[in-house]
């Protein structure tokens, strides 16, 4: 990295040196490698190492102690710059992703999926917090529409090259794997030499930290972690046991969901602007809801694949909208508060991912549909909490009964 800049004077330096230009590579980098791993793994894992649904449950609950321990960034920002700490761990999941077919049994896939796991989940607690420090609070909403949709863009490249070439190369599980980790290396190579390092107005305190103040926000994330397990576990699984998707078919899938987010990724961040983010944080949960119901229906009644693909697009669609989260809490945050809040609450989004895939493998085996009315109450929970949001959140309005409560000691 080039020297130190304040993020005051980084509107002096080229567009393509300034912060705002940095989240956007580093929205691309991530998906390159992280979403090439996901549109493979249900078909990797079930014809390369025979999983069944005991098994991916146990990977995704491995995948997800990582995020659990994303605390331990606190720690680590002590000695290394979140920048830096941002592009260390895209690194790591670039070289986990690359070697991943490297490891085709049980025992090798959760070890190299722990070490893409670290990197995925360390980038994203420290992006979080660059974003809510670098982006200012009138445009975040739509500035995080368009860094969804860019990562989406990314996305969609690597869709449309394995639907385009899996079948017509003969593709090979590692040879798409070592691309998209190479991709993202390079990258985070050119990121580290084009850029300077910035520093926020606002220094981060460096320490645990758990105010009372946000129990809501806490409330709202481990809620979005908990529900979110279910849909990145079993919806994609159910295409692939129940429907027989092959690579390019669950891949065509997920390119539908790219399409659909890069045109209505920045719409929910003008949304949020517009409506506020209890109104679009209410519509969400109301629609996971619906949603989640419907995917018991397609074992109740028989349902086809086509209205499973259809409903898997929706429900893609509506988990969109959780980047009114994050601006919920730049506007209730000190500004202080933002790297080690970011930590706590990536924690705390992850205590129910730790057991809940584990133990919901073993309940799908007995009842898919149990699985799916189970995320319908969890919605129900979500949209309860949702409704405490004031329509103005700001520091000392943090909840709807913030008017009419004393303030909570720290």
């Amino acid at each position: 990295m080039k020297g130190t800049v304040r993020l005051a004077e980084a509107r002096g330096l080229a567009w393509w040196r300034r912060p705002v230009t940095l989240l956007f590579l580093m929205a691309i980098a991530m998906p390159l490698s992280f979403a090439t791993w996901s549109a493979l793994l249900n078909n990797f894992v079930i014809e390369v190492a025979d999983f069944d649904g005991s098994d991916i449950g146990w990977l995704h609950t491995v995948r997800e102690i990582p995020g659990f321990l994303a605390i331990g960034v606190i720690a680590i920002i002590i000695f290394v710059h979140e920048q830096t700490l941002a592009l260390v761990s895209l690194t790591l999941l670039g070289v986990a992703t690359a070697l991943t077919a490297q490891f085709p049994e049980l025992g090798g896939i959760l070890t190299i999926t722990m070490l893409s796991s670290i990197g995925f989940h360390y980038y994203e607690t420290v992006n979080q917090s660059l974003q809510l420090q670098w982006l200012p609070k009138d445009r975040a909403p739509q500035m995080l529409g368009l860094l969804l949709a860019a990562a989406s863009g990314a996305t969609l490249v690597a869709y449309v090259a394995i639907v385009m070439t899996w079948e017509a190369f003969d593709l090979s599980y590692n040879f798409v794997y070592m691309a998209s980790g190479g991709l993202t290396l390079a990258i985070v190579a050119w990121c580290v030499f084009a850029f300077p390092r910035f520093e926020a107005p606002n220094p981060q305190i460096k320490k645990m930290l758990l105010r009372r103040r946000y129990w809501l926000y806490y409330a709202l994330q481990f809620m979005s972690g908990a529900r979110r397990q279910i849909f990145v576990v079993f919806a994609g699984f159910m295409m692939v046991e129940r429907f027989g998707f092959e690579v390019h078919e669950i891949t065509a899938l997920y390119l539908i969901n790219l399409v659909a987010n890069m045109i209505f990724a920045p719409l929910m961040g003008r949304a949020v602007f517009r409506f506020g983010e209890r109104r679009t944080l209410a519509f969400e949960y109301i629609g996971l809801i619906c949603v989640f119901l419907a995917y018991g229906g397609i074992y109740w009644f028989g349902w086809g694949v086509l209205v499973a693909a259809v409903l898997y697009v929706i429900d893609h669609i509506f988990f969109a909208l959780a980047l009114a989260l994050k601006t919920y809490f730049q506007k209730i945050a000190d500004p202080g508060d933002i790297a080690p809040t970011a930590a706590v609450a990536f924690t705390i989004n992850h205590i129910a991912a730790v057991f809940l895939p584990a133990l919901l493998g073993y309940l799908w085996l007995v009842s898919p549909t149990a699985v799916f009315l189970l995320a319908a109450g969890m919605a129900g929970v979500s949209l309860m909490l949702a409704l405490m949001i004031p329509r103005h959140p700001e520091p000392g309005n943090e909840t709807v009964f913030a008017a009419v409560l004393p303030a909570p000691a720290e």
